[in-house]
């Protein structure tokens, strides 16, 4: 998970922009991906005359602008359809029953990470918390966790219980999950939730990956596909008003219902954050020319607990210098006590470890992880608007001709790797150092035992060669 902050934007085009600038052409923000395969819905165009047959048309554009039109398919999962409730500053949360009898809490939707936890303790920014004595199934593991985000991190025990999702399946599911008992700017003055869903692989979870996580657990216990998509609603809305933004979260599939036209995904390039590759990033129909490993530097994620776009320094520096150059504003309204006046502020941020897709590029698109089949879709969502103009739109196939084939640096190890090396080498050290013990011990121990006169060393060889 990465910020959460009070009062944040979004990198799309705000509605006095789209009003004053309708007839601008190329996509003021353009995000171009690798592309995977293609779901039944969406057809190859036909290469035209002129158009070499070998060429790579394996691009997918992300763009905040207008968006295509279709008509939405059939519906289904409709039980889940607008179970979320929050806004990209302040994230977006579900509604969860948990233990026996049940106990109503606000669950904060996080695809950057994998524990599932809940307050075990008061604390004076959140309404309600987890109390696992009123609990009759509750059971306690006998150990405890500490999980560090970007912002804030908390510890708490680690136990499991009976959870019920009221807005999507009419059963409990047994789940391991973490009651919070100390917390560092973790919960935050102005938030609705008093919890925290990760989704991301077992790979992130602490202490270990061998901790089931909450969709593992819903997976095996629901037998449902090992998918889930969300839509947020909350483009070009104000993140610190008084209200909140609806949004869904489809646990098992994909609800026709909530996009329009196709759904194109994208390779998931390693097991642990939903992390993608990112082949180039256009500014006003102008690309950065940057090296595409930059933008892939550690790593490029998604996920629905960071905030804003979040960029590797390199990148962001050249981002702000192509929107000074092309005088582009990408701003998201914001609201303050006493203002009479619309405040705007930009979207975009520096990361220091990796490209983050965040909550405020996600509230233009219905995104599917499609963990089953490795790979990350995006499509339009009809809730994306401003003043009736969409701000979003998905494109391709576009040629990659020009792109490097990986645009992952090779040297790039993830901290899940990095664990398992520290282990590796603190178990050779330690070996090493248990070697040493020993041999400085055996010579004290062979100088206590009576010498033998028969037995010839080094030394009596020296003085009896003397004397003769």
């Amino acid at each position: 998970m990465g910020a959460l902050a009070r009062a944040l934007l979004l990198p799309l085009l705000a509605q006095w922009l789209l009003r004053a600038a309708p007839e601008l052409a190329p996509a003021p923000f353009t995000l171009p991906l690798r592309v995977a395969a293609a779901t039944n819905r969406v057809v190859a165009p036909t290469p035209g005359p002129g158009t070499p047959a070998e060429r790579r048309a394996d691009g997918l554009a992300l763009a905040l602008e207008p968006a295509l039109e279709s008509a939405a398919g059939a519906a289904n999962f409709l039980a889940m359809v607008d179970n979320l409730q929050g806004d990209s500053g302040r994230g977006y949360y579900l509604e969860m029953l948990i233990g026996t009898p049940p106990q109503k809490l606000q669950i904060l939707v996080d695809t950057g990470s994998s524990n599932f936890a809940v307050a075990g303790a008061p604390h004076s920014y959140i309404d309600t918390y987890f109390d696992t004595e009123r609990s009759s199934t509750y059971r306690s593991k006998g150990f405890d966790v500490t999980v560090k985000y970007t912002q804030g991190s908390w510890t708490g025990f680690v136990g499991e219980d009976l959870v019920t999702i009221p807005k999507g399946f009419n059963s409990s599911f047994l789940v391991n999950i973490a009651t919070i008992f100390e917390s560092e700017n973790f919960f935050l003055p102005g938030i609705k939730w008093n919890g925290i869903l990760g989704l991301a692989y077992a790979t992130l979870a602490k202490p270990s990956s061998s901790l089931e996580t909450f969709f593992d657990s819903l997976v095996t216990q629901a037998n449902i596909p090992n998918v889930f998509s969300m839509q947020m609603c909350g483009a070009g809305l104000p993140v610190a008003g008084s209200g909140t933004n609806g949004g869904s979260l489809v646990l098992g599939g994909i609800e026709p219902s909530l996009y329009k036209g196709d759904i194109w995904y994208t390779p998931i390039k390693e097991e642990w954050y939903y992390q993608i590759e990112i082949l180039k990033l256009e500014i006003g129909g102008q690309s950065l020319n940057l090296d595409c490993r930059e933008y892939n530097a550690d790593k490029a994620i998604v996920d629905s607990g960071t905030t804003l776009l979040r960029l590797p320094q390199k990148v962001f520096d050249a981002v702000v210098e192509a929107v000074a150059r092309a005088s582009l504003l990408y701003i998201q309204p914001m609201m303050g006590a006493g203002l009479n006046y619309e405040c705007y502020r930009f979207g975009i941020s520096p990361s220091t470890n990796a490209l983050v897709i965040g909550a405020t590029v996600m509230e233009g698109f219905y995104v599917i992880f499609d963990r089953a089949r490795k790979r990350v879709g995006f499509a339009a969502s009809p809730c994306a608007e401003i003043a009736g103009a969409a701000v979003s739109e998905v494109s391709g196939p576009f040629s990659t001709e020009d792109i490097a084939s990986n645009c992952v640096p090779a040297q790039s190890l993830s901290e899940p790797i990095l664990w398992i090396v520290s282990y590796a080498l603190m178990s050779v050290c330690g070996a090493i150092l248990l070697v040493l013990i020993v041999l400085l011990l055996l010579p004290f121990r062979c100088q206590r035992r009576p010498r033998d006169p028969e037995v010839v060393n080094d030394e009596s060889s020296l003085v009896r060669h003397r004397w003769k």
